[in-house]
């Protein structure tokens, strides 16, 4: 054996080891992770801490000026605030429908099965077409809701869209409707890998499907729920789509959320990367500290519920 085969042979038996051959595996995630997620989110911070427009001309380094001005400024509070309002309704809602259809249509009949599939047929969808779609039946105009209510009530058509009462719930009705169908799933799956031992030992003591429900599904379906709700915070933390393509974030900016206000500095007439990027991190500072003190929470309740 010559020196060349000699080398060959022991980089071979270096990743025949199982501890070494597994980071061959896991080696494509990482370099997607790396050029898709580490990468932006370290070039946002120092885009950041610089005075940079989206041309990338006359850059100058500010260091934190950016986080100062937007701790002063009301829009992005406004923006924040409406961000925690748009979670505190849209995520309890999403997985209170998604929990009680699952535990309805967690079964194998062609009944469940239709109705599994027909309400996941939003989640396919795209969110800014379902949401032009929306504003066109709810619009003042042309839309069928509006005129319909108008014969009924007989005191002209309603403006949904540009009326503070009703964007807001509007775009929280949307997100839900199209968003519950995936939830819905997976807390089938969580239902459906719960030993069926259960529901018959509790049958037999003459349980209800309430008392079921509350003391047997709940209690075992932690983890899943547990995956489900810091999921769903994360998109709703993030909503963008819905929000562009039926207010813009008006009336009165009642509707701009965070990340709606952060497109609107970063590609809008001002251009500004430098404040946009600095918001962007403010953005995710606020998600990671949600999400760890949510999966605590549900760590909890898991460990006490197994």
């Amino acid at each position: 054996m010559n020196a060349k085969e000699g080398r060959f042979y022991k980089i071979r038996s270096y990743w025949n080891r199982p501890e070494h051959a597994a980071y061959l595996f896991i080696a494509p995630a990482l370099v997607i992770i790396t050029l898709f997620v580490i990468v932006p989110l370290v070039s946002s911070f120092v885009i950041s801490l610089t005075d940079m427009d989206i041309f990338m001309q006359d850059v100058k380094f500010i260091g934190f000026k950016n986080f100062l001005k937007s701790f002063r400024e009301e829009r992005v509070w406004n923006a924040f605030l409406n961000t925690f309002k748009y979670v505190i309704f849209s995520v309890p809602i999403q997985i209170a429908v998604s929990l009680v259809l699952a535990f309805w249509l967690f079964r194998t009949d062609r009944f469940s099965k239709l109705m599994r599939s027909i309400y996941f047929i939003p989640v396919i969808c795209s969110f800014s077409s379902l949401g032009i779609m929306f504003k066109i039946f709810f619009g003042s105009a042309v839309g069928f809701f509006p005129y319909v209510i108008s014969l009924i009530t007989k005191n002209g058509v309603p403006s949904f869209w540009t009326d503070v009462r009703y964007a807001f719930p509007l775009i929280i009705f949307i997100s839900v409707w199209k968003k519950f169908g995936q939830t819905l799933i997976i807390l089938v799956a969580g239902i459906n890998s719960i030993s069926e031992t259960y529901f018959e030992a509790a049958r037999i003591d003459g349980a209800t499907g309430k008392q079921i429900f509350r003391y047997i599904t709940i209690p075992m379906l932690w983890p899943t729920l547990s995956f489900v709700i810091v999921t769903t915070l994360i998109g709703a933390m993030q909503v963008f789509d819905v929000v562009f393509v039926t207010t813009g974030g008006g009336p009165l900016n009642s509707t701009e959320t965070i990340v709606q206000y952060i497109y609107s500095r970063g590609f809008g007439n001002t251009y500004d990367l430098g404040y946009a990027s600095a918001l962007s991190v403010e953005l995710f500072v606020v998600i990671a500290a949600l999400t760890l003190v949510l999966r605590r929470y549900t760590d909890k309740k898991v460990e006490e519920n197994t």
